[in-house]
């Protein structure tokens, strides 16, 4: 038959069975994540510290830029498997020292466990990688895409499972915050018992061409630069306004109820609409992910411009689906190019660092609007990415 009415070739299916003990455990470290390192500032309230409220978080972002290229260096040579299931339980240990802090009211111990819960996410956040190795290139971005669902799907489960870490809280003699951080090093321990159960379906990753390259070698090939500036642009952008927007929400009358509304709109848009984007992405290319991202994410920002907390919750969902076309786009991407990803994912936490530090000092000098206007111009810069891609 000639090539015109020979019939389209169908897409291999996903190895949806092998990569299931992936999936569920990269779930499990999104719900454990979801019930203790959010509300990690109500417990440095707690334990007699408001003043450092925000240090924890501080903390995790700057143990997870630390310990990504470590992981990722691990990863190339021992495999994805060991390199996860150590994450895994880095996370484990890290929560049960959170929580024994926090209970016990020894402030360092605390946050010990939060550095080293930023260390295990350096790490098993690199999952995304694993699920695209596994899969034709022709259909990464529909592994990636279900990778974010199963996130979505264990944030809102653990939102669901409230009342009983309450409970929990309350027969411990503690507050569902501490709680949160026992239930938390639980689920680690799972997905890292689960990480023994997975073989992983893509060659070991130093037996490929693209690991083999030194760090300065890959960042030389073309488009990875670029589409290490989206992701870093990306992570920065979102985690700013993620953090600094319930600032803004809370001088416009907004109570607590409102403002946790306003936080699950934004998960929704980064994790909930997976399924549609990363085949998507794989449809029509990476430059959709790039450009549909950049507007996305310039019309978050200018939206939380408008007066009332209606538009609030819209800037917020369209900064997530905005921080997801480009997220599964740069990592679809960056999945041919191992020796990269750690220090790519490194430059996003330190570039989300910096960005909600700057951005507090503007909010504080200049007012919201200048931090929004600022982050709508630097929302274009994934449409360098977009030109530079093959």
């Amino acid at each position: 038959m000639s090539a015109e009415t020979r019939p389209p070739v169908a897409a291999p299916a996903l190895p949806l069975g092998r990569l299931a003990p992936l999936y569920v455990a990269q779930a499990l470290a999104t719900g454990a994540t979801t019930v203790s390192t959010v509300l990690a500032s109500l417990i440095m309230s707690g334990l007699g510290r408001e003043s450092l409220s925000g240090l924890p978080s501080t903390l995790i972002s700057t143990s997870a830029a630390l310990s990504a290229g470590l992981f990722g260096a691990l990863m190339l040579r021992s495999g994805r498997r060991l390199g996860l299931g150590l994450a895994f339980m880095l996370g484990a240990c890290g929560a049960a020292l959170g929580f024994l802090g926090a209970r016990a009211g020894i402030t360092p111990l605390f946050l010990l466990g939060a550095a080293l819960m930023g260390g295990a996410q350096g790490g098993y956040q690199q999952a995304r990688y694993a699920a695209a190795e596994s899969v034709p290139d022709a259909r990464r971005g529909t592994a990636l895409g279900l990778l974010m669902l199963m996130s979505v799907l264990g944030a809102f489960l653990m939102t669901g499972f409230s009342g009983a870490v309450e409970g929990l809280g309350a027969r411990l003699g503690t507050s569902a915050e501490v709680a949160g951080w026992l239930v938390g090093g639980g689920l680690l321990g799972l997905a890292a018992l689960l990480m023994g159960l997975w073989t992983p379906v893509a060659p070991p990753v130093r037996a490929r061409a693209g690991a083999r390259l030194s760090v300065r070698d890959a960042f030389a090939m073309p488009g990875v630069r670029s589409t290490a500036l989206a992701l870093a642009t990306a992570q920065g952008l979102m985690v700013t306004l993620m953090s600094l927007t319930p600032l803004r929400a809370h001088h416009l009358g907004m109570e607590h109820g409102s403002v946790a509304a306003l936080i699950s709109g934004h998960i929704a848009g980064m994790f909930g609409f997976g399924w549609l984007t990363g085949p998507l992405i794989d449809r029509l290319g990476l430059r959709v992910g790039y450009v549909g991202g950049a507007l996305l994410l310039m019309a978050a920002a200018l939206t939380a411009l408008l007066p009332g907390a209606a538009w609030l919750g819209v800037s917020m969902f369209l900064l997530g689906l905005g921080w997801n076309l480009v997220f599964v786009a740069g990592s679809k991407a960056l999945s041919r190019f191992p020796a990269a990803q750690g220090v790519t994912d490194g430059l996003g936490y330190i570039t989300a660092g910096a960005g909600t530090l700057l951005g507090g000092l503007i909010i504080a000098r200049a007012g919201f609007p200048v931090l929004a206007s600022a982050c709508a111009v630097l929302a274009l810069l994934p449409l360098v990415s977009a030109w530079r891609s093959r």
